[in-house]
């Protein structure tokens, strides 16, 4: 049996309603050899050697067929799909993003701009084979451990005292990553995300950033 809590989404991310969802309590992650041992207990007279040959083959033709505008579908399991974004792994890519460069440029070129910008992976979306999903919910069974429904904490700062609290790690520390802003101001990391974002976005905020994806942290400019 597994267990659930209700939790009301957080603060920023609704439109004035409350609203309730239920979320899943995560025990652990199963690394790849617990998962291939698993896997043993159904494949009969394959050997782990040969299972993970296969996902071996399979993650290498997701590496070649993809890129290239190629789906991967696998029956009962689902589809794979890649998810694409400009890159903003440099300060010069991140100004062009923010509609600025080095130099005053017009609308015109602010957009020609935009059209050279370097395209990259930014995820893989997988959407699921519905038999998968029925398979799943014949043999789930979910318990709630919560009587009371969980309410993310609002953030009592002003965009300003935000902002003052995301510079002082920075001064202290040379750069901010988001669990470091989301536990200073006491938002959700999804509206943290959002608060950076718009952080960034403006020319006189003073904090960009570096990196991409799990490596990217904020910086003063």
């Amino acid at each position: 049996m597994a267990n659930f809590v209700l939790q009301e989404l957080a603060e920023g991310m609704k439109d004035g309603k409350k609203t309730v969802f239920p979320k899943m309590q995560i025990y652990s992650l199963h690394d790849f050899e617990t998962v291939l041992k698993h896997m043993q207990t159904y494949a009969g007279n394959f050997s782990e050697g040969s299972m993970r040959a296969v996902i071996d083959a399979l993650v290498s033709t997701m590496v070649s067929w993809m890129p290239l505008g190629h789906n991967i579908k696998i029956d009962g399991l689902g589809v794979f799909s890649l998810s694409l974004g400009f890159d903003t792994s440099t300060p010069k890519e991140q100004q062009i993003a923010n509609g600025k460069s080095s130099n005053a440029v017009d609308d015109a070129d602010n957009v020609l701009l935009t059209k050279n910008r370097h395209i990259c992976i930014k995820s893989i979306n997988f959407k699921p084979d519905p038999e998968l999903l029925k398979k799943m919910n014949r043999v789930a069974d979910f318990d709630r451990v919560e009587t009371e429904i969980q309410v993310p904490r609002k953030c009592t700062l002003s965009k300003e005292e935000r902002l003052s609290k995301a510079k002082s790690i920075l001064r202290a520390n040379g750069f901010m990553t988001l669990t470091d802003y989301a536990l200073a101001t006491g938002l959700s990391k999804s509206v943290a995300s959002n608060d950076l974002k718009a952080f960034v976005a403006e020319s006189d905020s003073g904090i960009t950033t570096r990196g991409s994806h799990s490596h990217k942290v904020w910086v003063l400019k």
